[in-house]
């Protein structure tokens, strides 16, 4: 199988190559030169999810030299679940299991599996607006030949979140950088599009513009799809990655029916998908803070599928303001005392205005990563997981980082 670039100016790709490069070097994302279909009586007899994944996985590793490792590459990735949980009529897709709790943890843990059996060292360069850097951290933390480097806007991630990202030490360092999400995976897309430093420093990209990230992500959509008759999901989404995924395994041929996206106050999705206006600027600052993103990137990957024209009917999306997250948060807490992440308070804001039942509602990262927003409102402490209050106690470091070109690649070395 292979790829090509959503800008149409650069040769095919491997998939193993075009995990390892990142970005196209025209600049462009990744996409499949055709559309693989699913074998959904494959999927249907799977009986883990690591299993699932394999069987959802193999046409897109077809004469790949990776192929014959894929059920290796997923048993080793995905030693944790992706529950489906009741909410009143609706479930709830728990992707918050993982080690660094967040849904992150998918993609990050597959990425450095795949490029470790490849071969591919190097710098793993990384922007993150609060879950993707520690999940990146942990998969490749240790790792030999990797080194990994996290970028993420001082002062506008929640303070565990900042916590985690410094707590690895050894082979990994964070950088805060003054300036906002945008800011940082600005100077990430300028790193990849600078052919001497990428070659200097063998950089390999773990953002969500990698085929890496956004493959094992659409196993869950999957395994969530099948659980039940038919899905409809309410996904919470920044940088459109994780919806992405999602509209990939409905065009693989999963039974899922609508797919909604749940954005914060940060409304360029919704200004695309309904009024055909692709107006990307700066970000705002919300509760939801790791959707704070002005200019998702994977919006080359949902053009190419979709005319603006065709995009009302393909998917729908609404932007949720920081007090209707404090409500939801709240009524969740009272009606059915289950806390949730601003994020997922999003998706859950948004399924309420849909008519059809029922809802997939995805579940983003763990309450207790957003404590000082979650607590107040529940009334009570929200207990960590074991492995996230385990990074918690950890000392914690990251140096601080001007938004700057020139800096930032000092800093490199």
């Amino acid at each position: 199988m292979r790829f090509v670039s959503t800008r149409g100016a650069a040769p095919p790709m491997t998939l193993v190559d075009a995990i390892g490069k990142g970005l196209a070097p025209d600049g462009g994302l990744y996409v499949p030169e055709t559309m693989p279909r699913a074998d959904l009586d494959a999927l249907r007899r799977a009986p883990t999810f690591a299993a699932r994944a394999t069987a959802l996985l193999t046409p897109w590793f077809e004469g790949d030299a990776l192929a014959s490792q894929l059920a290796s590459i997923c048993e080793a990735a995905f030693t944790f679940d992706a529950p489906l949980v009741p909410l009143g009529g609706d479930r709830v897709l728990e992707l918050f299991h993982g080690p660094t709790a967040a849904f992150k943890d998918f993609g990050a843990r597959f990425l450095a599996e795949t490029l470790s059996r490849a071969g591919a060292g190097g710098t793993v360069l990384v922007a993150t607006s609060g879950d993707t850097g520690a999940a990146v951290a942990a998969a490749f933390f240790g790792r030999p030949d990797f080194q990994v480097v996290v970028l993420y806007p001082e002062g506008r991630v929640s303070a565990r979140q900042a916590h985690q990202l410094g707590a690895f030490g050894g082979n990994v360092r964070a950088l805060r950088v003054a300036g906002s999400f945008d800011d940082c995976q600005a100077l990430v897309k300028r790193a990849f599009s600078d052919e001497a430093l990428t070659k200097k420093h063998r950089l390999r990209s773990a953002n969500s513009i990698s085929l890496g990230r956004l493959l094992p992500q659409m196993a869950y959509y999957a395994h969530g799809a099948m659980e039940v008759d038919r899905a409809s999901f309410v996904i919470p989404t920044g940088n459109l990655g994780n919806a992405q995924a999602c509209l990939w395994a409905r065009a693989m041929g999963l039974p899922i029916d609508r797919v909604v996206l749940a954005t914060n106050a940060n409304r360029v999705l919704v200004d695309l998908v309904h009024g055909g206006r692709w107006t990307p600027g700066p970000s705002r600052s919300t509760l939801a803070n790791a959707m704070d993103v002005g200019a998702p990137s994977n919006v080359e990957r949902l053009r190419v599928m979709y005319t603006d024209a065709q995009l009302p009917g393909a998917v729908s999306a609404e932007s949720v303001d920081d007090d209707t997250i404090r409500r939801v948060i709240v009524e969740t807490w009272h009606e059915h005392r289950y806390a949730m992440c601003p994020h997922t308070a999003c998706a859950v804001a948004v399924r309420r205005h849909q008519t059809c039942e029922p809802w997939i509602i995805v579940a983003t990262a763990h309450p207790a990563k957003f404590e000082s927003i979650v607590e107040p409102l529940v009334g009570q402490p929200v207990a960590a997981p074991a492995a996230l209050a385990e990074l918690l106690a950890r000392p914690s470091h990251a140096d601080p980082l001007p938004a700057d070109y020139d800096a930032f690649v000092s800093a490199l070395g």
